[in-house]
Parts: structure tokens; C-alpha cells; sequence
């Protein structure tokens, strides 16, 4: 990987559709000497700018066309139909392909969803973009397929949409040329895959708290003091040759030694009846 210090910037591109607020917002809290320009990008022209050196990285809609971009899928979108608020579909939750069999249906040249075959009928030109064929609904000459943050992002007080079920959806994601895997692009892929500051990749990386050297957990619990109050040595559990403090006695009965018969008492002795 190249050194960061050679880019005093990142450069994202970002497709339609695509909200990188929260990425943004976390690459600037984790480092905030560095500057994040976002670039906005045609869907059609996104794989381009990648390759051009137009853009560090960027969000764009698969598939990615070559083998020298890399590519980490993040979340698949739901596909709409876009109709006028009025339009018969709007009496249903959801709609079928098959619904759209007698509607026109536009299909704008920088379309993002790949059909192996479209539904409704066709209309006579293609609009050249998405925003063009929003403004042909409108004026009601047909319908309009698209990804739901398509349609939330051309969103009309005079135009609403239903989920389009059997059809192709449309999957974000992160994408970069592989020969340019710079230390930034690792860290924005860090963002986006949700790694923390003290993750064991990137470089943003926080030291792990040193761990006491000796101490380890006691198997049955903590382990008991001898008598006395002083730790015990190697042989534990083992009287120790020594008295265990000031006013200890030994066994009853006993004079002198380190312990009294195994099993004897300490105390006074009990009178008999």
C-alpha cells in the first residue's frame, strides 16, 4: 500500500440514490485532519471516474464491469414503480410484473437494474436519465421502474410508488481500483464495515490495555489465606511451622510443637454433666 502522506485528501464518489452522511460524519470524528470531497457521479459514468483517478473510492450500484475495481456489496434496495397518485395501482401494497403488462413503461438510457427481460410495453424513445423520465410520469405518459432511493430522491408531492415484486433489485457498493488500496481507503473501509477505533485492522487503531502479568483466574474461586493471615507458600494447605499470631494456642493438652493431634479441637473444653 502506498503512504496516506502522498493524499492530503479523499475523494468519494457517490452514485444517485446513495446517502454517505453517516460515513462522512465518522471519517471526520476519526480524522479530522484529513478532508473528505464528495463528488457526485452519473451511475453510468461511476466505474470510469474510478479508473481515471477521478475518485479514491466510491458508492456505486453492481455489477462493476471489469476485474480492476475492487468491490464490497453493502445492501440490496428495494424496486419500486413509480406512477401519478391518481393511477389504479395505488389501490394495491404491491404489485407484480406482470401488472404492468399493458403500461407503458420508460427506460431511461442510465437505467441501474439489469432485466433479462423488461416489463410493460416500451415507449418510442428512451429518456437519456432518470430525472426526464420522473418528469414523463408526471405528465402521464407512462411508468418508471427504479430502485426505492431513486424514487425518494425524485420524489413529487403529485407522484407516489409501489414496491414491484419479481423484479431485479439494485445492490450498493463500495468500490475502489485494487492497484490503489491506499491506507485512507483502508480506513473508509473500516467506516463502512462498522470497525471501531480499537479494531485490529486500519490505522486508526487504539493500544490494548496491557494485561497484568502473573494474574489469572483462580479455578473454584478466590483461593483461601492460612491461618495467621500470612500467604501460603508451595506446600498450601500444610501447617505452618509457625504460630499463626499473638495469643494462638496449640491443641488441648498439647505443650509446644507446631500443631496439635490430627482432628483436635481449640477452645475450652466442654465440663461434663
Amino acid at each position: 500500500m502506498t503512504s496516506s502522506e502522498a493524499s492530503p485528501s479523499f475523494r468519494l464518489a457517490y452514485v444517485p440514490g446513495v446517502t454517505p452522511t453517516k460515513w462522512v460524519r465518522i471519517w471526520n470524528e476519526r480524522l479530522p485532519d484529513i478532508s473528505l470531497t464528495l463528488i457526485p457521479v452519473p451511475a453510468t459514468e461511476a466505474c470510469a471516474l474510478l479508473r481515471d483517478g477521478g475518485a479514491d473510492a466510491g458508492f456505486l450500484r453492481l455489477p462493476v464491469d471489469g476485474t480492476d475495481l475492487a468491490a464490497i456489496p453493502l445492501y440490496t434496495e428495494t424496486t419500486v414503480v413509480v406512477v401519478p397518485k391518481d393511477h389504479l395501482v395505488t389501490a394495491v401494497d404491491e404489485v407484480a410484473a406482470e401488472d404492468l403488462a399493458e403500461e407503458i413503461v420508460l427506460h431511461p438510457l442510465d437505467e441501474t437494474l439489469d432485466w433479462e427481460r423488461r416489463p410493460g410495453v416500451p415507449a418510442k424513445e428512451r429518456p437519456a436519465t432518470t430525472a426526464d423520465a420522473i418528469e414523463l410520469v408526471a405528465a402521464g405518459v407512462g411508468l418508471l421502474v427504479v430502485p426505492q432511493s431513486l424514487a425518494r430522491l425524485h420524489h413529487r408531492k403529485d407522484l407516489t410508488y409501489r414496491p414491484l415484486s419479481d423484479a431485479p433489485a439494485s445492490r450498493v457498493a463500495l468500490s475502489w481500483p485494487q492497484e490503489e488500496t491506499t491506507d485512507l481507503v483502508e480506513d473508509f473501509i473500516g467506516i463502512v464495515r462498522g470497525r471501531t477505533v480499537n479494531s485490529t485492522r486500519g490505522r486508526a487503531q487504539a493500544p490494548a490495555p496491557a494485561q497484568a502479568k502473573g494474574k489469572r483466574p483462580e479455578a473454584g474461586g478466590a483461593r483461601r489465606k492460612p491461618a495467621g493471615g500470612k500467604p501460603g507458600g508451595k506446600a498450601a494447605g500444610k501447617p505452618v511451622g509457625k504460630s499463626g499470631g499473638k495469643g494462638s494456642r496449640s491443641a488441648s493438652g498439647g505443650s509446644g510443637g507446631s500443631g496439635g493431634p490430627k482432628g483436635g479441637r481449640r477452645g475450652k473444653p466442654r465440663r461434663r454433666p
